[in-house]
């Protein structure tokens, strides 16, 4: 496989000594395709085996791959890091104008290394690349106020990108985000702490580069393809109209949508924070990542009136998806979508990812419940399910930690919980928050095995959903969440959104290689995804995550799931059987792997 495309740049930027280069790393992407193949290698050569995460010797590898700017719904950024929230294998995607921006630049990776004495955000438009000041921004408030004075100040209009942290970032909260271009984000595992611990208050981007294709004719048919397929899908459709949230009312329907900590899988007012209802009720505008025709992205509109003015309203648009409904929404027993759309407002203001705030939410709640903490630890808040004010005072205090319980909330839940007590009921899985779907053991094998541990790793929600009404056997699972994560691996690398993987099946991808001469058959691409999920695995047992150690909060058992209760041993025997099949290949891979 080749390529002579400009992606095959990569821009190194040490914080500590404020410099900058560049090196061609056509080896990398010649092996690796690009974003989470490519961005995995790069961590592994840069970042020292035990490093801490919010140390400066924690690395952020940016990546992105060959189909970004050339096909549709290649809108991602891979962002490869030590997550400060699991200790172990940090990666994060957004969208947005983030890829688009990165290869017009005229880079296919970046690398930010070290750390600043004070707060900095950084620019690179194509080739100029410069450090800037920013004290004055530390300390605001909100991450929207942040990202208006920097489009105010930077060039780059419409072809940029602004990634920016918040309060949390700053303050280091270990689930704290980066918001991208207001509405998208690098949400999970904590990139904004890592930059929070560097100084980094922002990072800019823009170019004008050209990307090159090859063969201009196959090009447009392969593109024409895809685009048709695209829009000509049912899912597309879906997403459009109603976005992720339409997952509401059916998992509700399934028995499958945790509810207030997980203690039941329905919720009865469900309705009132479905697609459905949001669409009818709030639905202000609908927003596309960069090069995609879908427009996936649902802009709520909040209307909240001026106390003193009588008739003047300030209207707020805000962001919703459905794990950010389930997070701060059925988890807390929100029952109104506006209470919804003000929860979701602050973690956003703040630059909190909604997953891991509103688990350790609902934590806190049932905590609460059962005396574990009192008004002492809380500061007098009284959180209760459903009362959305206490919550936002609580979102507040978690980035201030004004005292050793909000300290250790912005810690985590899986902290929180080991202080605290309640493990049992602490939904976390290696770490990290517990993702939006209690359908079966495939969902909750592939939190626990998964890279990132996330449901976007190997999609086991989506086995479960599938084998409702049929037996699921321990091989049969296990061999599903394999294949699938390194079949994404592939898709990632790409970068691809993940929405679209039905298009994308292994003949598309080749047939789309062509028109940039780029030599790879589908054997090859299978086992570039292979290779690239055991490189995942083997840094993740390099720093120490340990299979004979995992541990499923016991509150999974507890709720039945549409396939009734998860049985542990059924748990315990699929962990050992994925544990033997991964270290197997591994033995036999290991001179790749350590080269």
């Amino acid at each position: 496989m080749y390529n002579r495309d400009p992606l095959s740049r990569v821009l190194y930027i040490d914080l500590t000594s404020k410099k900058h280069w560049v090196e061609d790393r056509k080896d990398l992407f010649e092996e690796y395709i690009g974003g989470t193949g490519v961005a995995i290698k790069l961590l592994r050569e840069e970042i020292p085996r035990g490093a801490d995460p919010l140390g400066p010797e924690n690395v952020i590898v940016m990546a992105t791959g060959p189909f970004n700017g050339v096909y549709p719904m290649a809108s991602k950024t891979v962002a490869m890091f030590k997550s400060p929230l699991t200790n172990n294998l940090g990666e994060s995607h957004a969208g947005g104008r983030s890829s688009v921006a990165v290869r017009l630049a005229g880079y296919g990776a970046i690398v930010i290394k070290g750390a600043s004495e004070i707060p900095i955000w950084i620019s690179v438009h194509g080739d100029k690349v410069s450090f800037h000041d920013a004290r004055a921004l530390w300390g605001v408030r909100s991450t929207h106020t942040v990202g208006r004075v920097l489009r105010e100040i930077e060039t780059g209009h419409g072809f940029r990108t602004i990634m920016r942290i918040g309060r949390a970032g700053e303050r280091m909260v270990r689930y704290a985000c980066v918001v991208v271009d207001t509405f998208r984000h690098f949400g999970r595992l904590g990139l904004g702490a890592v930059f929070g611990s560097k100084k980094l208050k922002a990072l800019v981007i823009s170019g004008k580069r050209g990307i090159p294709i090859a063969d201009k004719a196959s090009y447009r048919k392969v593109y024409d393809k895809i685009y048709d397929a695209i829009m000509g899908t049912p899912a597309t459709k879906k997403y459009h109209e109603l976005g992720t949230a339409e997952n509401v009312l059916p998992l509700n329907e399934l028995g499958a949508l945790p509810t207030k900590n997980l203690q039941k899988a329905q919720f009865e007012y469900a309705l009132e924070l479905s697609g459905e209802k949001l669409a009818e009720v709030y639905l202000g505008r609908r927003v596309s990542c960069a090069h995609c025709p879908v427009a996936c992205i649902h802009l709520g509109a909040l209307r909240e009136p001026y106390k003193a003015e009588a008739y003047f309203y300030k209207t707020t648009f805000v962001s919703y998806d459905y794990e950010p409904i389930y997070a701060m929404g059925t988890m807390l027993g929100i029952k109104s979508g506006a209470h919804l759309l003000k929860l979701l407002d602050a973690v956003e203001v703040y630059g909190l990812d909604a997953m891991s705030t509103g688990v350790a939410l609902a934590w806190m709640t049932e905590a609460f419940e059962r005396g574990m903490i009192t008004e002492k630890e809380t500061m007098g808040v009284r959180p209760s399910w459903g009362e959305y004010v206490s919550y936002l005072k609580a979102i507040e205090l978690i980035v201030e930690q004004p005292n050793e319980f909000y300290s250790a909330l912005a810690k985590g839940t899986e902290y929180a919980a080991s202080v605290y007590g309640g493990r049992d009921f602490a939904l976390t899985f290696c770490g990290n928050e517990m993702p939006g779907y209690h359908t079966g053991p495939g969902a909750h094998l592939g939190y626990a095995l998964g890279a990132r541990h996330s449901h976007l790793d190997s999609a086991g929600y989506s086995y479960d959903q599938k084998m409702v009404g049929k037996e699921i056997s321990v091989e049969g699972v296990v061999d599903y969440l394999i294949q699938e994560e390194r079949w994404r691996q592939v898709l990632t690398s790409l970068v691809l959104c993940l929405f679209a993987r039905g298009v994308y099946t292994p003949q598309v991808v080749v047939e789309a290689f062509k028109p940039l001469k780029w030599e790879v058959g589908e054997n090859d691409l299978k086992e570039i995804g292979k290779k690239i999920h055991l490189l995942k695995i083997k840094y993740k047992l390099d720093e120490g995550f340990d299979y004979s150690k995992l541990r499923f909060p016991k509150r999974i058992f507890e709720t039945p799931t549409p396939h009734g209760n998860i049985s542990p041993e059924f748990m315990s025997t699929a962990v050992e059987l994925y544990r033997a099949r991964i270290s197997e290949e591994l033995k036999q891979l290991e001179p790749t792997l350590s080269g």
